[in-house]
């Protein structure tokens, strides 16, 4: 159904594993939304409505269905029912033409993979890539104040109608052997009390996460890919983390809320999972 789609439940794969060196290698080509889907769908299935799956191809399909329903293209319904009533002006999902995301850009790359690490010292260029490649999925370009703002509307669930249910209502463990705190629906992750969603395209990683509750937000753009998404969302667990221990500002009370790890713990983390920086060989 549309919503297992939305909820990560639908039993459809990813596509990332298979398009991701096309995406890296060719980033001014044009995609067809339903061919991105058909890799994550060729792959093995699980049965749907019975665990989660973090499923790109699950987000194309959303797309597709929704612009043949109302027939408004997919940049249209963003604009409309998300950026406009947020009032989200640097968001919006480009067309298929490839350019950059925005008028002042932040240069994106990925270092290229050699024997035993990375050439760190000469970064690929990859502002420039063609919307198609995200459609629906991570299509949509923005900057950090908007990255934020969106995060903390999502959390609060700011655009759902009052008949409908609680959106994060049913979470379902993101894997088997992950935390328990850990878990995922309605198209976020839900960290401890922290609701938000994480990810790359080629050139970036981004990660943004909001307490509903009281509004703590975090949000991280990183202007690198090379690292993928978990780095990013690593990165703003540690920083929601570092924050959420910040004495309040003078005549403020701080809010109260208890985040279920800790800076140490993910800085750890990330520093672990660092690239490894070949040397040039010397001519």
């Amino acid at each position: 159904t549309l919503l297992q789609l939305c909820n990560g439940t639908s039993g459809a794969g990813s596509s990332e594993a298979t398009i991701k060196g096309a995406l890296l290698n060719t980033p001014e080509r044009i995609w067809a939304p339903l061919e991105l889907a058909g890799y994550g769908l060729g792959r093995e299935r699980v049965a749907p409505a019975t665990s989660y799956r973090d499923s790109d191809a699950g987000y194309l399909l959303l797309g597709l269905a929704l612009e043949r329903a109302t027939g408004m293209s997919a940049s249209e319904l963003i604009a409309e029912y998300v950026t406009d009533p947020l009032e989200l002006s640097a968001t919006a999902l480009p067309g298929s033409t490839p350019s950059a995301p925005g008028d002042a850009p932040l240069t994106g790359h990925y270092m290229s993979a050699v024997e035993g690490g990375f050439n760190c010292a000469a970064p690929v260029d990859i502002s420039t890539l063609s919307a198609s490649s995200g459609y629906t999925d991570s299509g949509v370009v923005s900057n950090i104040t908007d990255l934020g703002r969106y995060a903390q509307a999502e959390a609060k669930q700011v655009l759902r109608t009052k008949e409908k249910p609680d959106r994060f209502g049913a979470p379902l463990p993101t894997s088997e052997d992950g935390p328990s705190w850990y878990q995922a629906t309605g198209g976020a992750y839900l960290a401890g009390s922290m609701v938000g969603q994480h990810g790359w395209v080629p050139g970036y990683a981004t990660s943004a996460y909001s307490d509903p509750a009281t509004g703590f937000t975090v949000a991280v753009v990183l202007n690198d890919s090379t690292g993928g998404s978990r780095f990013a969302q690593q990165l703003s667990w540690e920083l929601a983390a570092i924050a959420s221990k910040a004495p309040a500002a003078s005549g403020q009370t701080a809010p109260e809320f208890g985040l279920p790890f800790t800076a140490e713990q993910y800085h750890d983390s990330i520093t672990k999972s660092a690239l490894v920086c070949v040397p040039p060989a010397a001519e």
